[in-house]
C-alpha cells in the first residue's frame, strides 16, 4: 500500500525505517533517503511506526 504518494513510499518502506530505529516520520523518510512534503501521510506512517515498535 502506497502511503506517501509525494514520495512513493509503500508501507514496507516505513515499516522497515521503524524496524531500523526510526521512531517518527520525519527519521523514517530521512532513512529512506526522503524528505517530508505536504505531510498528509503523517499520521499513517505513525500508526505504521508505532505498530512495528510494538510488535518488536
Amino acid at each position: 500500500m502506497v502511503v506517501c504518494v509525494c514520495n512513493a513510499l509503500k508501507e514496507c518502506d516505513v515499516r522497515r525505517a521503524a524496524r531500523g530505529g526510526a521512531g517518527c516520520p520525519t527519521s523514517a523518510y530521512r532513512a529512506l533517503g526522503r524528505k517530508p512534503r505536504c505531510g498528509q501521510c503523517f499520521s499513517f506512517a505513525r500508526e505504521l511506526i508505532a505498530a512495528e515498535t510494538a510488535s518488536a
